[in-house]
């Protein structure tokens, strides 16, 4: 095998908790992950060219070397296994970039998996989310997929079932936001309403998604809205156009909205087309671990 290709999904939060900060300076945190079909397509070739690792991306804002995370998932892997083949890294870019769904991250994941199948190293995915936590927090989940509550700084996972079937709007204002100035401004002690995590988990669990979606909460809009008031302009205008819920994912800006009609969720995606105040608007779902196994075989 020369090449090999892998799908890399964004995630939503369905609930994010930012319970406080703790002693190392990171963030302890309580959130409902959820895979959607909004992805990024990683293709890994070999390219004759010893100890060589390339990443071209049709993103220009993105670094195409070290610093890219692709770049740095694929040398920790070849370092440890002593892997002196060249090859080179293509990343078609879907999810938002700087958009609270961890394109970076599930980039990375990605990564991981495509170079341990293409190289035949045999690792297992318990195995891969140890490696991948010391490139990044969210690396872990995006390896895992699906549903999942994540606790500690965002690493400690336990699998969920799948929600029930919805449709999803993803949609990013253009304008990108500091994951960095966000926690560095959040406050804690200080918030005064949190998502009912444990009430989120009772309803995926028996398929209610009204009731799930009228408990999605974030807490970081508490911080970011108030610096880009265009992500509650598109949280109203999903919501007036009938989503059970909209929220914005992960640091911002990207907003999601659930809805329980297709006809009701493709209105809604014209609406925000007309009004000009997003630079990508994708209608999907929400992706189970069933889809992942399917797509890995």
């Amino acid at each position: 095998m020369d090449t090999i290709s892998w799908k890399a999904y964004g995630k939503i939060n369905l609930g994010l908790d930012v319970l406080k900060k703790r002693d190392d300076g990171y963030h302890e945190l309580r959130m409902i992950m959820q895979s959607v079909g909004v992805y990024d397509d990683i293709m890994i070739e070999k390219n004759g060219q010893p100890d060589e690792i390339r990443v071209e991306t049709d993103a220009a804002v993105l670094k195409n070397e070290k610093g890219n995370l692709a770049y740095e998932a694929a040398k920790l892997l070849f370092d440890e296994f002593h892997i002196h083949d060249g090859i080179t890294i293509h990343i078609t870019k879907r999810i938002p970039i700087a958009g609270g769904m961890a394109g970076g991250s599930a980039d990375c994941a990605a990564t991981l998996q495509a170079v341990n199948r293409l190289f035949s190293l045999g690792l297992t995915k318990k195995e891969l989310m140890k490696r991948g936590v010391k490139l990044g927090a969210d690396v872990p989940y995006c390896i895992l997929g699906g549903t999942a509550l994540a606790e500690g700084i965002g690493e400690i996972l336990t699998p969920l079932p799948a929600p029930p079937k919805a449709y999803v709007i993803i949609a990013k204002p253009p304008v990108s936001v500091s994951t960095a100035y966000v926690y560095g401004h959040i406050r804690p002690s200080e918030i005064k309403k949190r998502p009912d995590t444990d009430g989120l988990i009772q309803a995926i669990r028996r398929q209610d998604l009204g009731k799930m979606s009228s408990l999605m909460y974030n807490v970081m809009e508490d911080v970011t809205i108030p610096e880009y008031p265009v992500i509650d302009e598109i949280k109203q205008m999903l919501l007036s156009g009938g989503a059970l819920n909209a929220l914005m994912s992960g640091s911002g800006p990207t907003v999601f909205a659930v809805f329980n009609d297709a006809e009701r969720a493709r209105r809604a995606m014209e609406t925000l087309t007309q009004a000009g105040i997003t630079e990508q608007l994708y209608l999907t779902g929400f992706v189970n671990k069933t889809d992942l196994l399917k797509e890995e075989i």
